[in-house]
């Protein structure tokens, strides 16, 4: 149950993280930029499979985080106008995105990546 707290209390912390760079993007490099909301949205979505699967090793929430981005990425590539109506509202642009972009896989990896570590490093190794 702690676990399970502490990955909400994550999912949270890394939702206004993400939400508040793209409102801030001024204080960062445009290199920074390009990826930062990307690899936070990455990290999110790797707290979100952590929460369902507080006991599932690191490795496999890595794996599952970035094969859910990637087909999410790629679903960019089908414009449909149902599809297209659903990414024109808020909440349908923030999980789907608008349009592919090769960069935003290497974002995705390194969001998962950020949260395969610590969660190895600080919630498995200590035993919470």
């Amino acid at each position: 149950m702690k676990r399970r707290i502490l990955y909400a209390l994550l999912i949270l912390a890394t939702l206004i993280a993400g939400l508040a760079s793209r409102q801030n993007d001024h204080l960062f490099p445009d290199w920074i930029n390009l990826g930062l909301g990307d690899a936070l949205w990455a990290l999110m979505v790797f707290w979100g499979i952590a929460f369902f699967s507080p006991t599932a090793p690191p490795k496999l929430l890595f794996w599952l985080t970035v094969l859910f981005s990637f087909t999410i990425e790629c679903s960019q590539l089908i414009q449909t106008p149902w599809l297209n109506e659903i990414r024109e509202t808020t909440l349908g642009a923030l999980i789907l995105g608008h349009g592919f972009l090769w960069s935003d896989l290497l974002a995705y990896a390194l969001g998962a990546l950020t949260g395969a570590t610590a969660d190895h490093l600080l919630i498995k190794r200590s035993k919470i």
